[in-house]
This record gives C-alpha cells, sequence and structure tokens, in this order.
C-alpha cells in the first residue's frame, strides 16, 4: 500500500510502499490531516523525544471499519508504530469514535483535536457560561473552531484577535462579533474567559481585559514559551490561570467530544478552511503554508 515515510528526524516525508498494517483494528483511511503535532514530533524536538525511524506520522485520521465511517487516533512520532497518513491504518478498537452518517471526512479530519481541544478548553477547563463573553486568541484551527463552538455552547460575545489581516478574515467567517489585531491592547473590551493558544506577549495583553474573578486557558505556545504578565495583575483581579492539554482527556471524554464536533459538522454549525492533498503530494505539502489545514487523501 502506499504511505507516507519519514526515514530521518527533521526531513519531510516520502511517498513509500509499506505492507499493510496488522496487529490491531485496521482503518481504511479516508483522510489524514497534517498538524502541528505532526511536525513537531517528525522533527525530534518534542517532549517525545526523537522518534524511531522509518515511521508513517499522522496522529489522527477518519477512515471506515466494516463500511462505517470513524475517527482514531494514533501514537505515531510518540511512540514506535505508524500512523494515519496511508491506506490502510492500526488503531485500537477502545480509541475508535463512531461518526455519524452524512459526515464529511476530509472536513472533520480537518477539525480533528484541534477542535477537542478548543471544546474542551472551553467548556471543561474554561467553564464558559451562557451569556459570558469570551476572547479567542489566533485564528488558525484553534481559533477558527473556538469562536464558532463558543458561540454554540452560548457565549454572549466573541472577541477574536489575529495578527494578519487574512487571520482576522477567518475570525469574521467564523463568525466573531469582535475582531481585533493581535498586537491590540483590548481597550474598551471586558471578558469573562480567555482562550489562548499563543501565551506570549499577545495573551498578557489579551488578560488586561479580563474581568476580576476572570478564567484564563493556556493551551500552546506558538507566540513564545514565557508571558510578562505581571502579579499584580493575577493577585489585583484573582484571575484564574490554567493549563490545558489533549493528553490529559480520558478515552471517553475525547470521545464525546470528537462525537459532539461531528454532530456540528454534519449540521453545518462548525467547520475550519482546510484543503484536501493527494497522499502522493505529501512532501511538498508537509511544509507549505497555505489558507487552512491540508488534509491528505488516499
Amino acid at each position: 500500500m502506499q504511505a507516507a515515510l519519514i526515514t530521518r528526524p527533521g526531513q519531510p516525508p516520502s511517498l513509500a510502499d509499506r505492507d499493510e498494517p496488522s496487529g490491531g483494528v485496521v482503518v481504511d483511511v479516508l483522510a489524514a490531516p497534517i498538524t502541528p503535532l505532526d511536525l513537531l514530533c517528525a522533527g525530534g524536538n518534542s517532549y517525545f523525544g526523537v522518534p524511531a525511524t522509518p515511521y508513517v506520522p499522522g496522529v489522527q485520521g477518519v477512515g471506515t471499519v466494516g463500511g462505517r465511517a470513524v475517527w482514531f487516533p494514533t501514537t505515531a512520532g510518540m511512540a514506535p508504530g505508524d500512523g494515519s497518513m496511508a491506506a490502510k491504518a492500526v488503531a485500537r478498537n477502545e480509541d475508535l469514535v463512531f461518526l455519524p452518517d452524512g459526515v464529511d471526512p476530509v472536513a472533520l479530519a480537518a477539525l480533528g483535536l484541534s477542535a477537542v481541544a478548543a471544546h474542551m478548553a472551553l467548556t471543561w477547563r474554561g467553564e464558559l457560561a451562557p451569556g459570558e463573553t469570551v476572547i479567542v486568541l489566533g485564528a488558525g484551527a484553534v481559533g477558527q473552531a473556538a469562536i464558532q463552538l463558543a458561540r454554540l455552547a452560548g457565549a454572549g460575545r466573541v472577541v477574536a484577535a489575529a495578527r494578519s489581516e487574512k487571520g482576522r478574515e477567518r475570525a469574521v467567517r467564523a463568525g466573531a462579533d469582535t475582531v481585533v489585531a493581535l498586537d491590540a491592547d483590548f481597550s474598551g473590551i471586558t471578558a469573562d474567559l480567555l482562550l489562548d493558544p499563543l501565551f506570549g506577549a499577545p495573551a498578557a495583553a489579551a488578560a488586561q481585559a479580563l474581568r476580576p474573578g476572570g478564567r484564563w486557558v493556556n493551551l500552546g505556545g506558538s507566540a513564545g514559551e514565557t508571558c510578562p504578565i505581571t502579579s499584580s495583575v493575577l493577585r489585583s483581579r484573582s484571575l484564574r490561570l490554567s493549563g490545558y492539554t489533549n493528553n490529559e482527556l480520558t478515552a471517553q471524554q475525547r470521545a464525546d467530544a470528537i462525537s459532539t464536533i461531528a454532530r456540528y459538522s454534519v449540521q453545518g454549525e462548525l467547520a475550519i478552511d482546510h484543503e484536501a492533498v493527494p497522499l502522493a503530494d505529501v512532501t511538498d505539502a508537509w511544509h507549505r503554508h497555505t489558507n487552512g489545514r491540508i488534509v491528505l487523501v488516499p
């Protein structure tokens, strides 16, 4: 079968012929997204360490088992074994999430774990209540999903901040009530919850808009691993700062979140910008900058 294969950490994968997998539930893959976690693991720079090569990347995918559509995760790049970027992949039976009829496999693969992070950071970790105001930083996959999911969870107002003009346009399309530049001072905005995939200076600026007792959930550090926030800001407003990672979810929590995301996707209430690319073009697509998430299709 055809598969993307990483033979050396730090180098993009190339198309290769591999034996069909065995040893678990074999999934006929329909769509496999290229995510930041895939790039980080394949580069050998993640806290999981340098991956054993060669291996097939892909930490998640959408496919079929017995003719039924499923979402599935893998540990590719985090532990020995192959992932989803192939015609067939192996998953554990307990990790499969069966999807509703009518789901678009490419659209759901694009959402995947990014939407899980947005959903759970808003609701489980962030305790979003109906009518509250949410600030969402960034308009990548997590940011686009978070804007829509905040609205679906009952937020009264969603404020989005993005660095580029294209990012701000994505935030508008996603349904944000107010869109500002990422380096804005957030004057005139008072929020209950800050959803922060960026950290660094943008998060410090946005935290100034949180009301006393406001919540700040960090789920990434793409703008910096440190953040210039002062103790006085945290203490004077009794702000609550929490970290979030999908790795702390139970399999049931993750399955429930995927099921919710799939339902919203089928209903046309949740989508992010994405581009379907043939698996054969994986080398060119690996580091390509686009206006949306790249999803490989065999």
